[in-house]
């Protein structure tokens, strides 16, 4: 299963390598290979990881309750702001929703949620106080993880929002209202997780995790360097420090418990093996 899963996370990295090179129609299936490669190596790797069980919630909670936010939010304009998305461009759509989108919302989420458990897992936090700081982190980190996303969707006209809601500074596209939306939204999706969570035993496995933890650095860094350097789009520029910053907020203790965790792996001695 290890396998399937590196299998599956190499092909998205290398779809997104290819992401920049091309152009039109071409580019649009990359996107739709690009979300379902990784939602698929999300939940290989959960079902493998934390049971068939806990993967199942994973996804309800998150391709569901995303596909049912997007629905509410095209309809409506709540929670993120009017919207809406371009016709016969990412495959088939769910009531004006393409059926990609609430697999985007699990492929960013899980990469996530597990660097946050690894940063938990390397401190000394008491598990209450950790229950709820993983809920809040994760649902910044998706905020951070949007920075990318919609921008680079809007730039490529993949949708268009209608909002008169301001926008952040160099980002006028985009209301500032969708980011609050996606907070919100995360963080039920984080409190559905989490329930789940406190009947799973802890993974306290640098290496078990080692998957998604690429993923989510893959795309924390990865992502700001193709906003600032290889995407065109002046709005792109701006994104790449929004982005860069908010998942920051994850990335940055996860680069110092990774440093930490092997720093401690080269400092311990190996028994030697000596005959009786």
């Amino acid at each position: 299963m290890n396998r399937v899963v590196w299998a599956l996370v190499s092909c998205a990295i290398g779809a997104q390598i290819v992401y920049p090179l091309v152009t039109g129609s071409v580019r649009d299936s990359v996107t739709v290979a690009v979300v379902v490669l990784l939602a698929a190596a999300a939940m290989t790797h959960a079902a493998a990881s934390r049971g068939p069980r806990w993967a199942l919630t994973l996804f309800l909670g998150t391709a569901g309750l995303g596909l049912v936010a997007e629905m509410v939010g095209t309809a409506t304009g709540f929670p993120f702001g009017s919207y809406y998305y371009a016709v016969n461009r990412l495959g088939p759509d769910i009531f004006g929703v393409p059926a990609v989108v609430p697999l985007a919302w699990t492929a960013g989420f899980y990469p996530i949620w597990c660097a946050v458990t690894f940063v938990l897992e390397s401190t000394a936090i008491p598990r209450y106080r950790a229950s709820a700081h993983r809920i809040v982190v994760t649902a910044v980190g998706m905020v951070g993880w949007d920075f990318y996303l919609d921008n680079q969707m809007v730039t490529d006209a993949q949708w268009t929002w209608t909002s008169s809601v301001p926008g952040l500074p160099g980002v006028p596209s985009i209301p500032v209202s969708n980011y609050l939306g996606w907070f919100l939204v995360a963080l039920v999706m984080a409190l559905i997780v989490e329930g789940t969570s406190r009947r799973v035993r802890p993974n306290d496995s640098a290496r078990a995790d080692a998957a998604p933890l690429v993923m989510f650095m893959w795309t924390w860094l990865g992502s700001a360097v193709a906003h600032a350097v290889l995407l065109d789009g002046q709005e792109l520029r701006f994104s790449a420090v929004y982005g860069f910053a908010a998942m920051g907020v994850v990335g940055v203790p996860l680069a110092r418990a990774l440093v930490a965790r092997s720093g401690r792996t080269y400092a311990t001695p190996r028994r030697l093996r000596t005959t009786p």
